[in-house]
């Protein structure tokens, strides 16, 4: 497939994601359920836009791999047959198709591809505390090839970015990264990270849960680097469009378990858009991700983005 051929295909499979993703918001998501902290909703999300996606991904680009987040052996259990209703459901108003229960499950199924020399790999609800609460979420689609993401989309439906409200951003290596609106198809604006290059001017951009990256070494971080302005709290790869923006300098994520290693589906998509941005990811060592060694980043420890010219600065400060 040509360059635009695979953008076209991403493009639109996760707008037809987000579309099922926000009914689901629209229809499922209560006051009750989030005063049970019901779950539900976001797993309904989750499995329609995983269809959604890999089914796409099947018909355009039979015989390459997908490795996803989620599999469908929960939707087959006879007790959740209204669960997967609402999935079938919810996918088939999105992709505008009639499905039945038996391909979304073969779609879903679709994601539990082994990493080859080139897949595709995907998290169909990043950040699914946002989600719920109406914050930031992502759909996070990437392309890997000899270990070296080659293509990244990032669906933040949420994010109000380049002048739209609701965005896809779209990277490949060596040709930049691009907001799309959600919405429509205006032209999409080119992102650049900038070139700050005085940390005490730097904002950082972090998770709004403290069990997924260590705050506190954040915040010694930012201590020393000497930026005074409070983190841009926010859930998803969304961090990862403010840095490729240009609207925060610094992500971090941090470990806050020693032999913890991070999901290649969480980190595929944004890593490509920060860099082609102009920016620079490694993990807190300064390492290069290596997105060769199956579903988990095995070879690395925590991740570190930054718009180019304060990385250095950033690992000297972690260190």
């Amino acid at each position: 497939m040509s360059d635009s051929a695979y953008r076209d295909v991403a493009l639109d499979a996760l707008r037809r994601a987000a579309r099922a993703c926000g009914s689901v918001q629209r229809s499922l998501i209560t006051a009750d359920t989030l005063e049970k902290k019901d779950r539900s909703p976001v797993t309904v999300a989750d499995f329609a836009s995983q269809a959604i996606v890999c089914g796409a991904l099947a018909e355009a680009c039979p015989g390459e791999p997908v490795v996803a987040e989620e599999d469908a052996a929960e939707l087959r259990a006879g007790e959740q047959a209204a669960l997967l209703e609402k999935v079938r459901a919810h996918a088939a108003e999105a992709a505008d198709a009639e499905l039945d229960e038996q391909r979304v499950l073969a779609w879903i199924d679709h994601g539990g591809g082994d990493p080859g020399p080139a897949f595709w790999t995907l998290d169909p609800i990043d950040g699914t505390k946002g989600f719920l609460r109406g914050g930031q979420y992502a759909i996070a689609l990437g392309r890997i090839e000899g270990g070296l993401v080659t293509r990244g989309a990032l669906a933040c439906p949420n994010l109000s970015l380049a002048g739209h409200a609701g965005v896809i951003l779209w990277a490949e290596r060596g040709g930049g990264t691009w907001a799309y609106p959600l919405a429509d198809d205006a032209a999409p604006s080119r992102l650049s990270a900038g070139d700050l290059a005085d940390p005490a001017a730097a904002r950082f951009c972090e998770s709004v849960e403290s069990g997924h990256s260590d705050q506190g070494g954040s915040a010694a971080a930012a201590q020393r680097l000497g930026i005074t302005q409070e983190p841009v709290r926010m859930d998803s790869q969304a961090k990862y469009a403010a840095v490729a923006a240009g609207d925060a300098q610094i992500y971090l994520r941090l470990p806050t378990d020693a032999g913890y290693r991070e999901k290649i589906w969480d980190h595929a998509a944004g890593k490509l858009c920060v860099e082609e941005a102009g920016g620079r990811v490694t993990d807190v060592d300064g390492r290069e991700l290596d997105f060769s060694r199956g579903a988990t980043l095995q070879s690395n420890r925590g991740v570190v983005a930054t718009n180019g010219p304060l990385h250095d600065r950033v690992l000297a400060a972690l260190g």
